[in-house]
């Protein structure tokens, strides 16, 4: 996975901690989903990076949006993004939560219980509902299941409670897990699809849509041992291709699909420039040395997923020195605050000094929405967009 210079250029300039963002290549990520998906729509996945501009960037190329809260919707609208294209796809939702985004004109909403359903017949009349389905996770950095989703008996269920309430039992959902790493996971996702729009139609029920969801990966992450993980990408997308006209296949006439990515298209494009705490060499209670790199920015401002992924450290000024073998965490006094708890060892610069710049690439997902408000009295990371000339590095 190679970083995009305009990026690079933008974090060698900076002498402060802060987040940035590649508009020119999240931009480009979105085009080169659609040749891979031809005919579906994208919506963005607005939590996984609350910017403005990179929103308005996506927006302003057609891209709906994926919200979570009357919040994300307003901020959707704002950009202008029609409520047309906007889901709410969050299962989780209060009757005035419902109400809200109804008055604000969405008419598309996620449902995965009989309540949720009843509620939304009440205060959403006429709505259109996807149902969403439960799946395993497995295969997925972050599964996702559990919290979300109902059983397919669950589903019939729901969508004709939501015909007999007067809504439009529009369509289904799934979530194949975020940083989902294999293609068997959306075999398993089309699989329970097809099963149960086939049902559907032997019940007279005709869906217009299908919403695949989130779950395709950055490629810029690392393994547990330092190794570049490599997802499956062209064995994902032909999978999807064909697990879509099988789609078709089951009801037996042209469905619409969605598709609502957000850490694929800016992780890769988002980069966090941080500085050297510390590193330091100490021993534990039995007497073992360790030794730790202490970062200036951690769980709790910017790098919230640090216990389960690990991102790709530069270290400026430092190239082709010694290394040694650390513990990475982040400046604060919580022990969370750290690469799996601070028992993942990295391999870092030996000649490192308190002060020097860092670069956390692949940190564009969910950098911002995840980041306290100033745990410790560590602010909150600001950040920056950078934009490269088309035809330019």
């Amino acid at each position: 996975m190679t970083h995009p210079a305009p990026l690079h250029a933008a974090l060698a300039a900076l002498d402060e901690d802060r987040i940035v963002f590649d508009l020119t290549g999240i931009e480009d990520r979105y085009a080169s989903l659609l040749e891979e998906l031809p005919g579906v729509s994208l919506r963005f996945a607005l939590k996984a990076c609350p910017v403005d501009e990179v929103l308005d960037c996506l927006a302003a190329r057609g891209s709906g949006v994926d919200a979570a809260s009357p919040q994300e919707i307003r901020q959707a609208i704002r950009a202008g993004v029609p409520p047309e294209r906007v889901h709410y796809g969050n299962t989780v939702k209060s009757d005035t939560d419902i109400a809200e985004a109804y008055r604000l004109g969405i008419r598309d909403f996620a449902t995965d219980s009989l309540e949720d359903v009843t509620a939304l017949a009440r205060h959403a009349p006429g709505a259109r509902v996807f149902c969403r389905l439960a799946t395993d996770g497995e295969g997925a950095l972050w599964g996702l299941s559990g919290k979300f989703g109902c059983s397919p008996a669950d589903a019939l269920a729901v969508l004709d409670r939501a015909a007999a309430g007067g809504l439009e039992p529009a369509g289904l959902s799934v979530h194949v897990g975020s940083q989902q790493m294999t293609a068997e996971a959306w075999l398993r996702a089309f699989e329970q699809l097809c099963d149960v729009i086939a049902e559907l139609a032997l019940r007279g029920t005709s869906l217009r849509y299908v919403n695949l969801g989130g779950g395709l990966p950055a490629l810029g992450y690392l393994d547990r041992r330092g190794e570049p993980l490599d997802p499956p990408l062209d064995k994902v997308f032909a999978v999807i291709r064909e697990g879509m006209q099988h789609c078709q296949d089951a009801a037996g006439h042209r469905l619409d699909f969605v598709m609502e990515p957000g850490r694929y298209l800016v992780a890769d494009h988002g980069a966090v420039r941080a500085h050297v705490s510390r590193l330091s060499l100490r021993h534990g209670a039995d007497g073992a040395p360790q030794r730790w790199l202490y970062l200036s920015c951690g769980r709790f401002n910017g790098l919230y997923e640090m216990d389960a992924l690990q991102y790709r450290l530069v270290f400026p000024g430092h190239e082709g020195g010694p290394t040694v073998p650390a513990r990475v965490a982040g400046p604060t006094c919580d022990s969370d605050d750290a690469y799996s708890g601070g028992h993942r060892l990295v391999e870092v610069p030996a000649a490192l000094a308190s002060g020097d710049p860092v670069w956390v690439l692949s940190g564009g997902a969910y950098a911002v929405s995840y980041m306290t408000q100033g745990f410790n009295g560590f602010p909150p990371l600001p950040w920056s967009c950078v934009r490269a000339p088309r035809g330019g590095a």
